[in-house]
């Protein structure tokens, strides 16, 4: 069962700029254009991704002075939590309100062997899946870099899931951590804000930074077939299609994208996705509708429809 828990987390630093989201070369130069040695970027850098730290005053290595600048001149804010809804099995769902007032959704699924958090792309949504709430939405607009690292870092936040002082964090601690496992399924579709998605993963899976290995990253799309294969060489991620029909028949309806898109491209995508027959994976979703995609006769052709795909 889930209980909600009213926040109050609103920054007063929300119209600065921020600093979550910048590249590592536009941080580099951000730092070098307050007159601050290279050294300071990267004191900073730590501090920001690394560590956590939600507050420049807090970041003990700094100088004093050079931290009151930086508390004048940018934020590390998160989204402002509206509400947070903790269910009895340790799934939390986030609903952030951003700066300009509009809100997303955040979702955090705990396992025995992995932490999930399913993050958002969009505010709304272009398509209308029959099955999804998102798709009565109108698109307001795409999330920023820094929206979408904030995802992350908030969850991190929430779930104390930063390294403590003198641990070192890496790829092969993944999986001992409360988020081990990102997947871009939240609100919106990810390949139609493909560049800020693209820059947000990077910045997660940095090694000096979040440092989230790529093999528990996973993009979800409905089947936005010419961005697929810049997926592939641009992000590097493993791929889940959100198929739930066998035929074009029924996908129209389920899936409207799928007009512009049918299955036979689809497949062809996700047969040509780079790397998918080595390390990357391909997850097919699909959600079962009574008396409409959910008989044997679908389940026979599920088989046939995948059987050469990696």
């Amino acid at each position: 069962m889930l209980a909600h828990k009213k926040l109050d987390s609103a920054t007063s630093s929300a119209r600065l700029p921020s600093l979550v989201g910048l590249s590592l070369d536009s941080f580099n130069q951000t730092i070098a254009d307050l007159g601050e040695p290279a050294f300071r970027a990267r004191q900073l850098w730590h501090w920001i991704y690394y560590r956590g730290v939600p507050d420049f005053a807090d970041m003990t290595n700094l100088a004093k002075s050079f931290r009151a600048l930086l508390a004048d001149h940018f934020t590390i804010a998160r989204p402002q939590i509206a509400t947070e809804l903790v269910s009895n099995d340790g799934t939390r769902k986030w609903l952030l309100r951003l700066a300009d007032g509009n809100e997303v959704e955040t979702v955090y699924i705990p396992d025995d062997d992995r932490g999930t958090l399913c993050v958002s792309s969009q505010v709304g949504c272009t398509l209308t899946c029959k099955f999804c709430h998102t798709g009565t939405q109108r698109l307001v607009r795409n999330l920023t870099v820094e929206e979408i690292v904030g995802q992350v870092m908030l969850a991190r936040d929430r779930l104390a899931d930063w390294p403590s002082a003198g641990q070192k964090a890496s790829h092969s601690d993944d999986e001992f951590r409360q988020v081990s496992n990102i997947v871009m399924m939240g609100m919106g579709e990810p390949l139609y804000n493909f560049d800020n998605v693209r820059d947000a993963l990077h910045l997660v899976m940095n090694p000096e930074g979040l440092t989230l290995s790529k093999r528990r990253i996973t993009l979800s799309t409905s089947g936005v077939v010419p961005m697929i294969p810049r997926c592939g060489e641009e992000i590097g991620v493993n791929l889940a299609i959100s198929l739930h029909a066998v035929t074009d028949e029924v996908r129209d309806i389920l899936v409207p994208l799928n007009k512009k898109y049918p299955l036979k491209e689809l497949l062809a995508a996700c047969r040509d996705y780079p790397g998918a027959h080595n390390a990357r994976r391909i997850t097919f979703e699909y959600v079962m509708l009574k008396d409409i995609n959910d008989s044997p006769a679908d389940a026979r052709a599920l088989v046939g429809l995948l059987k050469d795909l990696p």
